[in-house]
């Protein structure tokens, strides 16, 4: 496990926090895959009864995907790439204890969808939530599957194709953020929330989530089977690529 995904347990409760703040704590990989391990680890551990996800620092919970690492993608990568996100939604999607986000900042992107395939969400004023994707010249396939189910398709669209964050109020207003508490409330909140699903009966909360999985799961495989077929053809036109340059020189002024 490296520095960039701390884990700690507070009682029964599980915490994972992602901690690349200098980047915004968005991932790569390799950070996924550490996550995935702690949660399918955090699962399985019977001392476990809840999990709280969170990011370090106040600016991010997470930025979502790290640019610089999906830059020189082609087809072939980027349909490897949706297969890698394929198991990381599948095992959020498949966990059989409670998963609170404490956000502490800014959800964007994939950690935007993230965070919606969280159980209840804590945030606080400052929080922006948003599929940014087109700025950046990348197709949405999860998000929209995520949004139309929780928004509706009307909200779906003007999210997806004007890329633009939300702020904490509409959020809160539109059912996205559960509970909405000063910044230095946002992970006690998270915890006490995770604590109070902790003392559950554990059988109907593992039922309880298996019946959430199995009423969406039909629209996962969809967007999963339609994100292959997307992003090979987004990722072989090039314009993901003169997209994120632009980013990335734009940041560098």
């Amino acid at each position: 496990m490296s520095n960039d995904v701390l884990l700690s347990n507070h009682g029964r409760v599980a915490v994972i926090t992602l901690n690349r703040p200098e980047r915004l704590n968005a991932w790569t990989t390799a950070m996924r895959e550490e996550i995935i391990a702690a949660l399918e680890r955090f699962d399985a551990d019977e001392q476990v009864a809840a999990i709280v996800m969170t990011g370090a620092g106040n600016r991010a919970f997470s930025a979502g995907q790290d640019l610089s690492e999906a830059h020189d993608f082609d087809g072939e990568r980027a349909v490897a790439w949706v297969k890698e996100w394929e198991r990381y939604y599948a095992v959020l999607r498949g966990l059989s204890k409670p998963l609170v986000m404490a956000l502490n900042g800014t959800a964007a992107g994939s950690a935007f969808q993230v965070a919606l395939l969280g159980d209840i969400r804590v945030g606080h004023p400052g929080v922006k939530m948003g599929q940014p994707e087109i700025n950046a010249g990348i197709a949405s396939t999860t998000g929209p599957w995520i949004m139309n189910s929780m928004l509706g398709m009307s909200r779906t669209i003007e999210l997806t194709l004007t890329g633009r964050l939300m702020e904490a109020q509409e959020c809160e207003r539109i059912g996205l953020i559960h509970y909405l508490v000063s910044e230095e409330e946002v992970f006690s909140k998270a915890l006490e929330i995770a604590s109070q699903l902790a003392a559950k009966p554990p059988v109907a909360m593992r039922l309880d989530k298996q019946r959430f999985r199995e009423m969406t799961d039909p629209g996962f495989r969809d967007a999963i089977e339609s994100g292959i077929r997307i992003q090979r053809e987004a990722y072989d036109s090039g314009e993901p690529a003169r997209m994120m340059e632009e980013f990335f020189r734009a940041r560098a002024k």
